[in-house]
């Protein structure tokens, strides 16, 4: 209940902000809500590339805001009602901006309305999903009415949903309930990195000459799915000292771990040479490149990480469980395309073994990047001339060419 009053106070004072923000003109600006860098940052990146003449505006909160904040061409803004002044300014950005971009849910959305120009686009943060999430997250059941209005209310507000494949559109009419003509077939952003080789090798640079025993041994990420119970009580269900025992002469590993539990982890001197905790490490695309064996279980990841055609492993230890709570979308085992393991001991028999299945990755990734093939940037953006055509014409240069 009191949450529920918190939510209804703060939705009303946004709504009466960008009201009276409402009434100012239109600008030829973009604005960007949000929570991860990579997709934004990539279609920010490709305006520039083409010398594309729209101010943009990134609002962002304060996890974020160190990551975009190192781009010193970019305005940024802590988009928190604790930063009074720029909370603000944001809600004016907002309410004149021509085209918005979200790569999340935000509740504001809710008590917005935007004028008819506007098209808010989601960037959503991921090209596939295994656990269920919007209208099918099997928690929304639990919420009251006016939870479950404010959540429809924010999914009617994405004019266009950018899609990188049929069986993520899919998830996304069923999630946001979403019609054919709000999805955007042209790939994620953040994939386009798969595709440009001297961006590979620049990254596989930096991080060898930053970490070099990275280079020494073949390279274990481990980055599981954060759960909610960690917060108050964290075990890696991993055992580290069996691993290290029965792999530490071929390999290492990595723990890419949520931040609200890293400070829990704790590496022993026994696993000291073996163990690296890479959970600080912003972009895990770039780890990707130098990974030789993903281990997760329900995360997002394997949907990028199998462009590369490298071996998966899937560690979903509560399965029944979160099956039960959140939802998955399809049969899990089914789904993953690698070896299904639940304890320490049958990661070790797999990865001896190489159960590895390579024509399910194959497939697994014609499946779900379809339309991610290192241009979706530039389509993304080619998107947004054709949006603010007739705005942008008297602001240009007569030389400047809108498609080029």
């Amino acid at each position: 209940m009191v949450r529920e009053i918190a939510v209804y106070v703060y939705l009303r004072l946004f709504s009466f902000l960008f009201t009276i923000f409402k009434l100012l003109p239109l600008q030829t600006k973009i604005v960007f809500v949000a929570s991860f860098t990579e997709n934004n940052i990539s279609i920010y990146k490709e305006m520039k590339r083409q010398d594309v003449p729209w101010r943009s505006v990134f609002l962002v909160d304060k996890k974020a805001y160190p990551h975009f904040s190192k781009y010193k061409d970019i305005k940024v803004l802590l988009f928190d009602i604790k930063h009074v002044a720029q909370f603000i300014i944001s809600i004016y950005h907002l309410a004149t901006a021509k085209i918005v971009f979200v790569d999340n849910y935000f509740g504001f959305l809710a008590a917005t309305k935007f004028k008819k120009d506007v098209k808010c686009i989601q960037l959503w943060h991921a090209n596939g999903a295994i656990k269920k999430f919007g209208l099918k997250d099997h928690s929304v059941k639990d919420r009251s009415a006016q939870a479950k209005e404010r959540f429809n209310q924010v999914y009617n507000k994405f004019d266009k949903v950018v899609v990188g494949s049929e069986a993520m559109a899919d998830i996304f009419k069923q999630a946001f309930g979403l019609n054919e003509d709000q999805l955007l077939r042209t790939g994620l952003p953040r994939t386009d990195l798969f595709f440009d080789e001297g961006k590979k090798e620049y990254i596989l640079h930096n991080l060898y000459s930053k970490y070099p025993f990275l280079a020494a041994k073949k390279v274990i990420l481990y980055a599981p799915t954060f759960r909610d119970e960690q917060l108050d009580e964290f075990e890696l269900r991993i055992n580290l000292d069996m691993l290290k025992k029965e792999l530490g002469s071929e390999y290492i590993l990595l723990l890419k771990l949520h931040p609200a539990i890293r400070g829990a982890l704790e590496i022993t001197e026994n696993q000291n040479g073996f163990v690296y905790d890479f959970s600080d490490y912003q972009n895990i695309n770039e780890l990707f490149f130098v990974t030789d064996l993903l281990i997760t279980d329900y995360s997002s990841l394997p949907f990028e990480f199998s462009l590369l055609n490298k071996p998966m492993l899937f560690f979903p230890y509560d399965l029944t469980e979160y099956q039960r709570t959140r939802g998955l979308w399809e049969n899990y085992e089914e789904l993953v395309p690698g070896p299904v393991t639940f304890t320490t001991a049958e990661i070790i028999t797999s990865i001896k073994n190489h159960y590895f299945q390579f024509e399910e990755i194959e497939a697994f990734n014609k499946k779900w990047n379809t339309y991610s093939e290192g241009k979706s940037s530039r389509d993304i953006v080619a998107f947004a001339k054709r949006h603010l055509l007739e705005e942008v014409k008297e602001h240009i240069p007569a030389k400047t060419d809108l498609y080029q």
